[in-house]
């Protein structure tokens, strides 16, 4: 991707989207956006639990507690499963190391459309959550080098298992932009924006957090 061509991604993706668990924005903006892999260093989870919880295929939330921290929750992973990671990864990948990978990041959707996606979606369209708006050009110009961006979503698996491999995330100098510029709308041409373990600053980036179910925003929390 080319300066230019990156100027062109932020003018039509000037926000990203975070859908955190309810509640947990008071916890997200004292600590950080951790990615899974993060919380569990945060509140000191060993194996085997944390086995359980990074490399195993999560078909619930789970919560975790550590001394003097607030309850969290790991969001679970309902749109993937083994079976469709076994056909969508290449013969080096298991499903275990897929869920690693994904766990190490803290990940981000670059269109309000991806969002909506997700937030309606049958397992979680009656729930409410707290998301986060956040600054895309603020994020990506003080955390460029712990970036990765995707094109496509690298956490489902249904109806369709796409192929992927590790490849997928491409830092943001080597991502194909050109590629994807002839093939997609102008929103759609990265999917994912992905940083490497947390956010610690994402206070700074935010524009706007709130209340969201389904579609419906019900409140502004920031």
């Amino acid at each position: 991707m080319t300066d230019a061509e990156l100027e062109e991604l932020i003018k039509n993706c000037p926000t990203l989207y975070h859908m955190a668990e309810r509640g947990s924005w008071v916890s997200i903006k004292r600590y950080g956006l951790l990615s899974t892999s993060a919380l569990l260093d945060h509140y000191a989870i060993e194996r085997p639990r944390r086995t359980e919880i990074e490399s195993r295929h999560r078909p619930e939330s789970v919560e975790v507690t550590g001394d003097g921290l607030p309850r969290a929750v790991v969001r679970d992973q309902i749109p993937m499963s083994d079976a469709g990671l076994r056909r969508a990864l290449p013969n080096h990948l298991s499903p275990a190391d897929w869920y690693e990978l994904l766990n190490a990041k803290a990940f981000f959707w670059l269109s309000q459309e991806r969002l909506h996606k997700l937030t309606n979606a049958k397992a979680y369209r009656d729930q409410e959550h707290d998301v986060l708006e956040v600054d895309t050009q603020s994020l990506i110009e003080t955390h460029r080098d712990a970036i990765y961006l995707c094109p496509i979503n690298s956490g489902c698996t249904k109806p369709m298992p796409h192929p992927r491999d590790e490849k997928i995330f491409a830092r943001i100098s080597d991502y194909p932009y050109a590629y994807w510029r002839g093939r997609r709308g102008r929103r759609e041409r990265v999917v994912e924006l992905a940083v490497d373990h947390s956010v610690q600053d994402i206070r700074d980036h935010v524009k706007r957090v709130v209340v969201k179910r389904g579609t419906e925003v019900l409140s502004v929390l920031e």
